[in-house]
């Protein structure tokens, strides 16, 4: 019995064993896939990735060799650490730490151990690798910026965090992916795709050639070259005239939605984030909570929008039928309910009509205005939702759906809003009336304003504002060809338009005329809080200033905002005009505003709250307790006032 048992025995684990293996050649029919296989080595070989050209097909983004050392961790030997780190220019301490990163990674999987050598340091390592086993180097290409300007425009890019190669499998860890700009917004695009190779290892874990002569090796497939709708040279020339000032410019061409510039102030040199230095760069950068240079101000920057606004109060104003263009209401410096001043207005002739209200941007008038708006019907949340609904029809308080990396929403509060911020029932108009002059709770960004000028160039519908122009081998989205229209009828544009070119003629930006060039625009002013130790603090007003041309057939519209400018005409008017004459033109006629420009410096302004002169706390302490106050939904301002001109 105990033979016959293990006979038995024998007989069955044989018979397993022959089962499972005609079951695995014969009858499997999974794929051999040589990711999981530990035996073999797999090399990446990374593509070129895309150029970026701009509008007019000059080279803006191209490539340069780097080199990258690897290490596998569990295939490391004992080395001369000394030497090694001599060669890498890294100290002994980051060594210990960059290796117990990679393992901790993956022991067996390879990381990248020092990025991105010099061609230099990279010719004398290359010599002697062979002295330091579980360590390769691997070649990929970086940026090359062609140009010194367009930073928060172009972009970076940066090793992959590990969040993202758990959300794509895509990328490895030491990968380098689109950080911002269009590097991110287009990264799928530009970046390629890998190509890999796979190398058989013997049972020393020696390399011994291709894995089955290559039939599993792929060729790496590159990036496709895009065109952004930057022009390059007004571009730079923005950025030349916000130097010194903190704000943003963007221009777009109402036609198409192309955004033709895209400034942010201070800005910095792409370069600068580009090489083994990227990291202290972007550090320095990062850590400067004073300028800012890496915050996109042209899109995420969220200001009171100022006296532009007061074009829409006027445009929804004529749609609900609750003023004509010919009415007139009185201004005596200010408007006044009973005995109550609820806004301050400046010097103009008064009673005034809509051309001449918004040519000489009376608070007074549009308070009037926005005041039937809202109490057109019983329930002043219904009006306020009626107005509401118009202004957003202007890309106002959404992020418009383009294909930029960043945004803000804005805010374009609604009836609800002050039913909550009030009770129902317990507000009326003139608790809200700083909404008439884009104070109170009213908020845009730059590239909103843009986008409300483009609209207003174009008698009532707009092309959603994009950066993209041209796909190498394949089209934009088919969504940037389709206008989006208005909740105003094509009627209600002319008067306001005129009114807005009168702005120029006889209005608050007459000195800012360009020779030749119909210009329709509005000048704006918005207060500027601070809280100093919890005190609501102000200091010099913002300028602002939205406008287009030509008046007819418009070629550009355009919005500058510029933080503690004074009022809309002194820096955002002169800027906005500048850039106009230098688009349409392509150079500059006006030299006495660029030169004024050019010589004039906001730094001193920014400068106040940290000084400790108009406040009395030093910089130190001004830095810890400076806030730049932000809108609280619940506790609406009733009373904000603006300089108008």
């Amino acid at each position: 019995m105990r033979k016959l048992l293990l006979f038995s025995i024998i007989i069955s684990v044989g018979i397993i064993f022959i089962g499972r293996l005609f079951y695995l050649q014969v009858y499997n029919q999974t794929a051999y896939d040589p990711y999981e296989d530990n035996a073999i080595r797999k090399v990446y070989d990374y593509p070129k990735r895309g150029y970026v050209y701009d509008r007019n097909g000059n080279l803006l983004v191209a490539n340069q060799p780097s080199y990258d050392v690897m290490v596998v961790p569990r295939e490391v030997k004992p080395l001369d650490t000394i030497e090694f780190c001599n060669l890498v220019k890294i100290t002994i301490e980051d060594f210990k730490t960059i290796y117990e990163k990679a393992y901790r990674y993956s022991p067996r999987l390879p990381s990248v151990f020092v990025p991105q050598l010099s061609k230099e340091d990279y010719a004398v390592l290359q010599e002697k690798m062979r002295k330091f086993q579980g360590f390769y180097i691997q070649k990929r290409t970086l940026r090359d910026y062609q140009t010194t300007i367009g930073a928060n425009v172009l972009g970076d890019i940066g090793e992959v965090s590990v969040a993202t190669i758990e959300r794509n499998p895509y990328y490895k860890m030491g990968d380098l992916i689109g950080k911002q700009g269009v590097e991110a917004s287009y990264e799928d695009i530009l970046r390629g795709e890998k190509g890999i190779k796979f190398i058989q290892k013997d049972r020393f874990n020696r390399d011994i050639g291709p894995f089955k002569n290559g039939i599993y090796d792929t060729l790496p497939k590159p990036g496709k070259d895009i065109t952004i709708t930057i022009d390059a040279q007004l571009q730079e020339y923005g950025e030349l005239l916000m130097k010194n000032k903190r704000g943003g410019i963007i221009a777009i061409e109402p036609s198409t939605g192309e955004i033709l510039a895209m400034v942010s102030g201070p800005s910095y040199n792409p370069n600068l984030l580009v090489g083994r230095d990227r990291s202290k760069n972007y550090s320095k950068m990062h850590y400067d909570t004073i300028a800012k240079p890496l915050y996109d101000r042209s899109l995420l920057a969220q200001y009171p929008p100022g006296s532009p606004f007061k074009v829409i109060n006027a445009l929804i104003g004529l749609q609900e039928n609750v003023v004509t263009t010919q009415e007139r209401f009185s201004c005596r410096m200010g408007y006044y309910l009973g005995s109550r001043r609820l806004t301050g207005c400046h010097h103009h002739a008064s009673p005034l009509s809509m051309n001449d209200g918004i040519a000489q941007s009376c608070n007074a008038y549009f308070v009037n205005v926005y005041r039937r708006i809202v109490d057109k019907y019983k329930d002043p949340a219904k009006g306020m939702n009626t107005w509401s609904e118009h202004a957003k029809s202007f890309g106002l308080g959404n992020f418009l759906n383009n294909d930029l990396f960043v945004g803000r929403q804005g805010r374009i509060p609604n009836g609800d809003y002050y039913d909550r911020a009030y009770g129902k029932g317990r507000w009326g108009s003139t608790y809200i009336v700083s909404n008439a002059i884009g104070q109170g709770e009213v908020e845009a960004t730059p590239i909103q304003l843009a986008n409300m000028a483009a609209a207003i160039a174009n008698r009532g519908y707009y092309y959603t504002p994009h950066i993209i122009k041209k796909i190498e081998g394949d089209t934009i989205p088919s969504a940037y060809k389709i206008p989006n229209y208005t909740t105003i009828d094509k009627e209600y544009f002319e008067p306001v338009i005129q009114g807005m070119f009168d702005v120029y003629n006889k209005g608050t930006a007459s000195t800012l005329r360009v020779p030749d060039i119909e210009i329709c625009g509005k000048t704006g002013t918005a207060e500027n809080f601070i809280k100093i130790n919890g005190v609501k603090t102000q200091l010099t007003d913002h300028s602002i200033f939205v406008a287009f041309a030509p008046k007819d057939n418009p070629k550009i519209a355009i919005a500058v905002f510029v933080e503690n400018g004074y009022w809309g005409s002194r820096f955002a008017g002169r800027m906005a005009s500048l850039m106009i004459e230098k688009y349409l033109k392509g150079y500059i006629t006006r030299t006495d505003m660029e030169n004024w420009i050019l010589s004039h410096s906001l730094e001193n302004e920014y400068a106040k709250p940290y000084s400790g002169k108009p406040f009395g706390i030093n910089r130190e302490t001004a830095l810890q307790v400076v806030e730049y106050e932000k809108p609280k939904e619940h506790t609406p301002n009733k009373n904000q006032n603006e300089r108008n001109q």
